[in-house]
């Protein structure tokens, strides 16, 4: 591969048509359907799904077959089908949807208003990752402008990731002979601890998402009336969400949600922070005087890979601070997001929360727990060509050793593609770097990273070909 002319095909379709399309793409509300029930009638995620069918027909690679597929009842999902000329046979994964636009967006930044500025692309959903499917394809343009042989791909993007991907499996069996049985799996919806290396995701956690319900009366009474008799819906919920979490230290209490995390895994947090010193303690816009649950780096890296974590997204039945009233309310409701360790069973662990919160309500009030679990994925050893190939590629385009390291977050169908393709090799990467703020306000891409990332899948498409030739 001539690196050099590759580097400028790269920089060329950039800035003439991604750069452009992500623009527009970025401009398009298309929530997911969790988000948005009505997304049908909407029509905004089949105004994305069109712009990105467009630009791809447009720009596929020779004899690539570009085509949308619709199930009843379903979000459709976007299929591209490269042919390839050696052996060998690579499956991509990306998504299309998006989460709702958060507030707190800087000045002269908005969820739906494309800004390019310091190298970055600020906007919800470009880095989120609508970037992926220009980059791969641009990927294999690469390869076919300078004549070099490479396996066949099949390209996969939903539209109901963001909702727990409920609309997958069913398109998985419909497509299952078009996916075939991949020697690599691609998916780019991840992260990156800089943008300086290639950073490849050894885990991913799971998630159990659920509302918990607290209902103590059938309608509010006065405070002065019914307070020192009859409990507040708050204070029960504090005490129940003190079975499952330390108040004061965050760990979660749960026997079924803390696992044993391997040692390598452990080596590799060590390696990271001797490379990124204190930035994953530093990374976050906290307010003055604020600090992080812990100062040795390693720890805080684990604690978001390996360890579980509870958060609190949303709550109901709480006025706003300018309507409260003196009253005891007839209830509250509150939304928890519990990541859970890549290693754990998420259905087994959501059964036996949901049984520990709903268990001998505090003064018989109320209480209930529905909820969905996802379970996380942890990649088998890498191979060592694929080893050998990743830092290759990591020095080519990075300049850099490539690093390794687990997620925090959750991506459904790798998981289940582990299940499914247990030899398979993952590379499981992206962009989702410091400050990049994914589903967040002030969401960015950093453009030279990404295109650093499409120039390292163009040769290490060209390698696993020559590796498929050697094991066929």
């Amino acid at each position: 591969m001539d690196i050099k002319a590759a580097k400028a095909f790269i920089d060329t379709v950039w800035g003439e048509t991604i750069l452009p399309a992500l623009c527009d793409y970025i401009r398009i509300p298309n929530q997911s359907p969790h988000f948005d029930p009505e997304w049908a009638e909407n029509g905004y995620m089949d105004e994305a799904v069109e712009l990105v069918r467009g630009w791809c027909a447009r720009h596929r690679p020779a004899n690539a077959v570009v085509r949308v597929v619709r199930l009843p009842n379903r979000t459709p999902v976007l299929t591209i089908d490269i042919p390839g000329n050696t052996a060998g046979h690579i499956l991509f994964y990306g998504h299309l949807d998006k989460q709702p636009e958060m507030t707190g967006w800087a000045d002269g930044l908005g969820p739906r208003s494309p800004v390019i500025r310091d190298d970055k692309l600020y906007g919800q959903g470009g880095a989120d990752d609508g970037y992926a499917v220009f980059a791969t394809l641009t990927a294999f343009n690469v390869l076919q402008a300078q004549g070099i042989p490479h396996p066949r791909a099949f390209m996969l993007l939903e539209c109901s990731k963001e909702s727990g991907s409920h609309d997958l499996p069913e398109y998985m069996e419909y497509l299952a002979d078009n996916i075939g049985s991949p020697d690599m799996v691609v998916c780019l919806n991840s992260g990156s601890e800089n943008y300086e290396q290639l950073w490849m995701t050894t885990s991913l956690r799971g998630l159990i998402s659920g509302t918990l319900r607290i209902n103590v009366l059938k309608e509010g009474v006065h405070s002065g009336d019914a307070s020192g008799i009859i409990a507040s819906s708050f204070r029960i919920l504090r005490r129940v969400l003190n079975r499952i979490e330390d108040p004061d230290t965050g760990a979660l209490l749960l026997d079924h949600l803390n696992v044993d995390i391997p040692r390598h895994r452990k080596a590799q947090a060590k390696a990271a922070a001797a490379i990124l010193g204190p930035m994953p303690r530093e990374r976050f816009p906290c307010v003055p005087g604020m600090e992080p649950v812990h100062f040795d780096v390693p720890e805080l890296l684990l604690n978001r890979t390996w360890r579980p974590a509870l958060s609190y997204t949303g709550i109901d039945g709480m006025p706003t601070l300018s309507d409260a009233r003196h009253v005891v309310r007839p209830g509250t409701s509150i939304h928890l997001s519990l990541r859970t360790p890549p290693t754990v069973n998420a259905s087994e662990a959501y059964d036996a929360l949901k049984a520990l919160l709903e268990s001998n309500p505090p003064y018989g009030a109320d209480i209930h727990f529905e909820g969905r679990a996802v379970s996380g994925w942890h990649s088998p050893l890498l191979r060592p060509w694929f080893h050998g190939a990743l830092e290759t590629v990591s020095k080519t385009w990075f300049g850099e050793s490539a690093m390794y390291l687990g997620d925090g977050g959750t991506i459904p169908l790798v998981g289940q593609l582990g299940e499914k393709f247990p030899q398979a090799q993952f590379m499981i990467t992206g962009v989702l770097g410091p400050n990049s703020n994914a589903n967040g306000a002030n969401e960015c891409l950093h453009i030279p990273a990404a295109k650093r990332l499409t120039g390292c899948l163009a040769q290490l498409v060209k390698i696993q070909g020559e590796r498929a030739l050697i094991d066929a």
